[in-house]
């Protein structure tokens, strides 16, 4: 009789540093340690919608406009390019969504992007 593995057994337990298996989180809790970054629980991302999509986007374009300091370096820098570039976006998503927003979301679209086309302006000279 000949032997045919059909499948793989794989170890997925997590290991403390002593080499001993530690607990199984829970279902429904995610593990922590090295593997899942712990700095995630320390730091809430806000949670994912429309305003917040639109506000990472206007951070872009402020960061790219030199209006505001890179938190990576610190320093403001401009690319022009890839403000319009965002701005452009940004109206796209404005002409896409029309009659689909709440007001408050139009409302903040709006502004936002007439903002940053007068800073676009305004640096562009």
């Amino acid at each position: 009789m000949s032997e045919e593995k059909d499948f793989e057994v794989k170890d997925k337990r997590i290991f403390a540093e002593e080499g001993k298996p530690e607990e199984a989180p829970e279902e429904g809790q995610e593990a922590s340690g090295p593997e899942t970054g712990q700095e995630e629980a320390e730091y809430q991302l806000p949670e994912i919608n429309f305003p917040t999509f639109i506000f990472s986007l206007n951070s872009s374009a402020l960061l790219n406009l030199g209006a505001i300091e890179d938190p990576g370096t610190g320093e403001k820098t401009k690319n022009l390019l890839l403000a319009k570039q965002t701005i452009d976006i940004l109206g796209m998503l404005e002409e896409k969504t029309k009659g689909n927003l709440s007001e408050d979301e139009a409302a903040m679209l709006k502004n936002i992007l007439y903002e940053l086309r007068m800073l676009y302006v305004k640096e562009k000279g």
